[in-house]
C-alpha cells in the first residue's frame, strides 16, 4: 500500500473531525492484554495525522485516552475511550479499551460499537490467554479482525517469534503484511509485502527505497502465502489460476480483495509497529482494508415489546436506531452518553425515545421514556468539540441524557425501537460496603444509582437478611475503581466490611417443648399455653404445621395464632438470628381462658414453645451450597480441582469444551466463594471464569457454626 497523503489536518485538535457519509468513516477497537502498547499505539497515531502535535506517554499520565484521574495514578485503562481523527479524507473512530479482566465491560461495549477489531500483541510478550479467548469472542460473532505488533524495537522483541504465535493461537488466515528490518537491534524500516517496498525511517522520516536483494527469498516466502490467503476471498475466480500460472496481480486489485477478505472476517493481516515506525502503513491499511459501517450487520432490532421490526439499514436518512455504549458523569456537566449512532442522524436537541430492557436483576429497571438530548460532541480526551450531527455509522458523545443508561437505546419518539443487548459477564465478587458517616450515607445511595447506570458489569444489593449493602463487582481491580470514583468523583466514603452469607438454622432432633404465656394480675390479662412437637424435616422440606388438637382444648380460633408466632419465631432465629427451615411442628394440647385467651397471647406462646425446643436439642446452622461450573484451559484443570476439594467441595466431574479447555462441575459451600473470582483469575492467568447458581442448604461443620453463632450472639 503506498501512503498518498501523510497528514490529517482536518482532524486536528480543536476541530471535530467529521464525515458526509458512512463509507468514510472506520470505527475500529483496539483489544489487548494490559501493557500490550494500544494506548501508547493511539498516541502515535494521533500525531502522525495532526491531531496532536506529539505523543504522550503513560508514564507521564498526559496521553489522551488515560485522562481519568484512577487511570493516571494506575497508569492503566479502565475505560473505553474515542480517539476520532482523519486521514486520507476516512474518519476513524479509534476506541481504546481496557486490557485488565476487570474491566470487560468497556471492552464488549467498545466491540459493540466497533466494525472491527485491530488485535494488538506486544512483540516482548507475545498472546497471552485473555487475548486468545477475546480473539474466539470476535470470531463467534464474525468480528473482522487485523493484528499489529508492537514494540518492536523494544531489546527483548522478537517478531519472527510473536508472528509465529499469533498464528498457532489465532488460527488460520493470519499473515503479514509488512516485515520489519532490524538492523544491529536498531528498527530501519518495514518492507511491504504488497508493493515490495522498502519504507525507511532512519532519518526519522519515511523515505521510500527498493529492499536489498538480501530480503529477495523473505520477501517472496511471505508474500507468497499473503496473496494467496487474499485472493482466496476474491470474487475473481480466475485470479488465483492467474496468480499460480506466474501472472503479476495487479496491487490495486490486491488491496480491493484484501477489504473483502477482512470485512467477511476470513483473513486477518498482521502489521509491526514501534517508536516512530509503522504508524502510517497502519493508517493505510485501516482506511483502505478495514470495512466501513456500510459492510457491518446491525444488531438485531425489534420493537419495545419484543416483536420483529422493520429491516433498518446504515442509512443517514433512515429511522433513528442509536445505542448508549458507555455513560460518565461528570459532576460540572452532568450525564455525557458516548453513542454509536447505527441509522438515521442524530441532532442536537431532538427528541428521542430511550429504551433500556433485560437487566432488572442487575439494578437496571426497565425504561421506556422520552427525552430531550442536548449538545452533540466529539470527545478528545477531556476535549469535548462540537458537532452538528452524527450520522448512521457515526460515534458521538451526547449531553443530558438523565435517564439514558449504558446499552439503551435511542430512536424515534413515534417509531420506538429496541436493540438486542451484548452479552455481559456476571459480576461474581460480592463486596459488602458501608457509609464512614451519616453524611456520607445521605449521599451513597444516589452516588452508587449514578455508578450502576454507567457499569452494568456493577451489580448492586440490599441484603434483608444480613442488612449489609453489596456491590457485586468483577474484580478486585474494578471495586478499587469503583470505591475511588465514590470518594473522588461523588464525595461519598465508604468503607469495607466482613460480607456476611445468609444461613440457615434447623432443628438437629425431635423435641417436645411448652409455650407458656400466662399474665394475670387484674384487668384483662394473657393466658395461652400450647404443648409442640418439633421435628427436622429433609433438606428443602420447608415447614409443616400440623393440628392434632382434640376437645377443643385450644379453640379453633386461635390455632392459626400459634403457627402465625411459630412462623414469626423462625423467621428471626433462636440460636445466631437467622431464619429457621426444614421443620415440621405439630400442636397436640394446650390451655385457653375462656376471657384472657386471644390472638396475640397465643402469638406469643407458640414462640416461647420454639426457643424451649431449641433448649432441649441441638440446633444446626445450615450454609448455602452453589453449583459451581468452572471453565478453565486444560492447563489449570488440576490446580482448580485441588483447591475446589480445599474449599470443601466435592467435584462432580469434568468435560472437555472445544480445543484445549475444561468445563468442571462441582458442589461448593457459598462461604468458600466470597473470593473465588479473584482466586480463579490468579490460577488460571486470567483465562479461567465459573458461574454459580444456589442448590441446597447443608449443615455448617461444627467447629464453623460455634465460630459463627459467637460472632452472632
Amino acid at each position: 500500500m503506498a501512503e498518498k497523503n501523510p497528514g490529517g489536518a482536518a482532524g486536528a485538535a480543536g476541530r471535530a473531525p467529521v464525515a458526509d457519509s458512512a463509507e468514510a468513516i472506520r470505527n475500529v477497537v483496539l483489544v489487548g492484554h494490559s501493557g500490550a502498547g494500544k494506548t501508547t499505539l493511539i498516541e502515535h497515531l494521533l500525531a502522525a495525522t495532526g491531531t496532536i502535535q506529539r505523543p504522550g506517554r503513560v508514564e507521564d499520565g498526559n496521553t489522551v485516552s488515560d485522562f481519568d484521574e484512577v487511570e493516571v495514578r494506575q497508569q492503566r485503562s479502565v475505560n473505553l475511550t474515542p480517539a476520532p481523527l482523519v486521514h486520507n479524507g476516512i474518519k476513524i473512530n479509534l476506541l481504546d479499551t481496557p486490557g485488565y479482566a476487570d474491566f470487560v465491560g468497556d471492552l464488549r461495549a467498545g466491540l459493540r460499537a466497533a466494525d472491527a477489531a485491530l488485535f494488538v500483541v506486544s512483540a516482548a510478550e507475545g498472546v497471552d490467554g485473555l487475548t486468545q479467548l477475546l480473539w474466539e469472542e470476535c470470531a463467534q460473532v464474525g468480528m473482522p479482525r487485523a493484528v499489529v505488533i508492537t514494540k518492536i524495537d523494544h531489546q527483548r522483541a522478537d517478531f519472527d517469534e510473536v508472528l509465529a504465535g499469533c498464528q498457532d493461537v489465532f488460527g488460520e488466515g493470519v499473515a503479514p503484511l509488512y516485515l520489519p528490518v532490524i538492523t544491529n537491534g536498531h528498527v530501519n524500516g518495514l518492507i511491504g509485502l504488497l508493493s515490495q517496498k522498502f519504507y525507511n525511517y532512519a532519518t526519522g522520516k519515511r523515505a521510500e527505497r527498493e529492499p536489498g536483494p538480501e530480503y529477495a527469498a523473505q520477501i517472496e516466502d511471505y508474500r507468497g502465502v499473503l496473496i494467496e490467503g487474499i485472493i482466496q476471498e476474491s470474487e475473481d475466480e480466475s485470479l488465483m489460476d492467474r496468480y499460480l500460472s506466474g501472472e503479476a496481480i495487479d496491487a490495486k486489485a490486491l488491496v480491493d480483495d484484501l477489504e473483502k477478505a477482512v470485512a467477511r472476517g476470513n483473513f486477518f493481516p498482521v502489521l509491526a509497529t514501534g517508536t516512530g515506525v509503522g504508524a502510517l502503513e497502519l493508517l493505510e491499511v485501516i482506511t483502505q482494508g478495514f470495512p466501513s459501517p456500510l459492510e457491518h450487520p446491525l444488531p438485531e432490532i425489534t420493537t419495545i415489546d419484543g416483536k420483529a421490526a422493520p429491516s433498518v439499514s446504515c442509512d443517514p436518512d433512515g429511522p433513528l436506531v442509536a445505542e448508549v455504549v458507555k455513560t460518565t458523569s461528570d459532576p460540572y456537566v452532568g450525564r455525557i452518553s458516548l453513542v454509536r449512532v447505527f441509522s438515521g442522524t442524530l441532532r442536537p436537541d431532538m427528541s428521542v425515545h430511550v429504551s433500556g430492557h433485560g437487566l432488572a436483576e442487575r439494578g437496571h429497571e426497565d425504561h421506556d421514556l422520552d427525552e430531550r438530548i442536548g449538545a452533540l460532541t466529539s470527545p478528545l480526551g477531556k476535549t469535548q468539540r462540537s458537532v452538528g450531527k452524527a450520522i448512521a455509522g457515526d460515534i458521538v458523545a451526547v449531553a443530558k441524557l438523565a435517564r439514558a443508561e449504558t446499552g439503551d437505546t435511542l430512536s424515534e419518539v413515534d417509531r420506538p425501537l429496541l436493540m438486542r443487548a451484548w452479552a455481559m459477564p456476571d459480576p461474581l465478587l460480592p463486596v459488602a460496603i458501608r457509609a464512614r458517616s451519616k453524611a456520607d450515607e445521605d449521599k451513597l445511595s444516589q452516588a452508587l444509582g449514578r455508578l450502576v447506570a454507567e457499569d452494568p458489569t456493577l451489580r448492586l444489593e440490599n441484603n434483608a437478611e444480613t442488612r449489609q449493602l453489596v456491590l457485586w463487582c468483577m474484580g478486585e481491580a474494578h471495586t478499587d475503581v469503583l470505591l475511588d470514583r465514590l470518594a473522588k468523583r461523588h464525595g461519598v466514603e465508604v468503607e469495607r466490611i466482613p460480607l456476611r452469607v445468609p444461613l440457615r438454622e434447623t432443628f438437629g432432633g425431635t423435641c417436645k417443648a411448652m409455650g407458656r404465656n400466662v399474665k394475670q394480675t387484674g384487668g384483662h390479662g394473657q393466658y395461652a399455653i400450647c404443648h409442640l412437637q418439633v421435628e427436622p424435616l429433609p433438606s428443602g422440606g420447608g415447614f409443616e404445621f400440623v393440628d392434632k388438637i382434640v376437645g377443643g382444648v385450644v379453640p379453633r380460633q386461635f390455632i392459626p395464632s400459634v403457627e402465625k408466632g411459630v412462623r414469626a419465631q423462625m423467621e428471626r432465629g433462636v440460636v445466631a438470628g437467622y431464619p429457621m427451615v426444614d421443620v415440621r411442628v405439630t400442636l397436640y394440647d394446650g390451655k385457653a381462658h375462656s376471657v384472657d385467651s386471644s390472638d396475640m397471647a397465643f402469638q406469643i406462646a407458640g414462640q416461647l414453645a420454639l426457643k424451649e425446643a431449641a433448649a432441649k436439642i441441638p440446633t444446626l446452622l445450615l450454609e448455602p451450597v452453589d453449583e459451581l461450573s468452572v471453565l478453565v484451559a486444560d492447563d489449570h484443570v488440576g490446580s482448580v480441582m485441588s483447591d475446589l476439594s480445599a474449599r470443601r467441595g466435592r467435584v462432580l466431574g469434568t468435560e472437555p469444551v472445544g480445543v484445549g479447555r475444561t468445563l468442571v462441575k462441582a458442589e461448593v459451600p457459598a462461604l468458600e466463594l466470597t473470593r473465588y473470582a479473584i482466586d480463579l483469575r490468579s490460577m488460571s492467568h486470567g483465562t479461567g471464569s465459573f458461574q454459580r447458581t444456589f442448590l441446597r442448604y447443608e449443615p455448617l461443620p461444627p467447629h464453623l457454626a460455634d465460630k459463627v453463632a459467637g460472632e452472632t450472639g
